[in-house]
């Protein structure tokens, strides 16, 4: 099979999808912004009961700097391009976050074109989607977040002007085919030793970091579904020139996420959040509080988002939204998180 290039290959969704490449068969190449990283992308192997034999590869090439990608693309059919600046706490200014972002997939899209990669499917967001509020809160492939709504988070704008970057160059410049993949919140089991932000959520719910939790909805999707959804526009003709949102099902509030959790693993019920701030609260709380930044941009409103396209063009199937937030629990627990009692689901 084609070699496949996989950025970001030592995060969340970057792990999954080396597993997922190994497993099927692909000889995969992961870029590491340092050689030293290498050993976190064996070890969430190892976790996920993948043997890569002779069938991985690394590469050093780093998002900021165009050192090593014309290397990391030689003898590429094939390129995932998931890396991109995730920071745990707010950026001091919003270039530390748009700049690697945007050029980043400049040049990776760049660098695939030289080399004669037919496609790009890049990971963008739903961030790039549904965070400019319109009437009837329906969201599809057809909406745009405006960068400069107010308090949109750096974040936030960091994938919309990188997604955007990205369109306008294949437009400009041609020589190769883009796919963008718009996930919701990414969920499901952890296999590297970083949780992600959305896995962090459901163990601090878990552990009763989070005895309060504001009104917000959003949508949850699994990450090994992502990974599926990212191989489907991959190889599908017809995906050529399109972006895809990756989301499970209806939308769902912390709230909601809390009840999923006390029904499935009754031990933590006086651990999960008991109370949820109403909308004025939030607003009041966000103003020196940035994680709350996209509770109080969203007002509490309840967004219907799509995965039609995902669905009828690739014949995508997700998981139920109960059963990511269940696995994600169950991944906390198998590495170490503690119960008050058994700390098994409830059959």
């Amino acid at each position: 099979m084609d070699t496949v290039l996989v950025t970001g290959g030592t995060g969340f969704l970057g792990g999954h999808s080396v597993a997922r490449l190994l497993r099927e068969g692909y000889r995969t190449r992961v870029t590491v912004r340092e050689s030293g990283q290498r050993a976190g992308v064996l070890a969430a192997l190892r976790r996920a009961a993948v043997d890569p034999a002779d069938r991985l590869e690394f590469a050093v090439a780093d998002l900021s700097a165009d050192a090593g990608w014309e290397q990391a693309m030689d003898g590429v059919g094939h390129v995932l391009h998931h890396a991109s600046p995730f920071p745990s706490t707010p950026p001091e200014t919003e270039d530390e976050l748009i700049r690697p972002a945007r050029d980043g997939a400049l040049r990776v899209i760049s660098a695939a074109r030289k080399a004669g990669v037919p496609r790009v499917v890049m990971t963008s967001s739903y961030a790039a989607v549904g965070y400019t509020l319109k009437p009837g809160n329906h969201y599809t492939e057809a909406d745009w977040t405006d960068p400069d709504t107010e308090g949109l988070p750096a974040y936030h704008k960091s994938k919309v002007l990188a997604e955007r970057a990205a369109w306008a160059d294949v437009r400009h410049h041609g020589g190769i085919e883009l796919v963008v993949v718009n996930p919701t919140g990414i969920f499901g089991p952890q296999l590297g030793d970083r949780p992600s932000g959305s896995v962090g959520l459901v163990r601090g719910m878990l552990t009763g970091r989070m005895p309060v939790v504001p009104v917000m909805y959003f949508g949850v999707v699994d990450v090994r579904d992502v990974v599926d959804l990212h191989l489907r526009a991959m190889l599908h003709p017809r995906a050529a020139g399109e972006r895809f949102i990756a989301v499970s099902g209806a939308s769902i509030s912390f709230f909601g996420m809390a009840r999923i959790l006390r029904e499935h693993f009754p031990a933590a019920a006086d651990l999960l959040p008991s109370a949820e701030l109403t909308i004025e609260q939030v607003r009041e709380a966000a103003k020196t509080r940035p994680a709350l930044r996209d509770a109080a941009t969203l007002r509490g409103r309840i967004p219907v988002i799509s995965n039609d396209k995902a669905r009828s063009v690739l014949g995508w199937e997700p998981r139920e939204v109960a059963e990511t937030i269940v696995a994600t629990a169950e991944s906390q627990i198998r590495r170490g998180l503690t119960l008050q009692e058994n700390p098994g689901p409830r059959s």
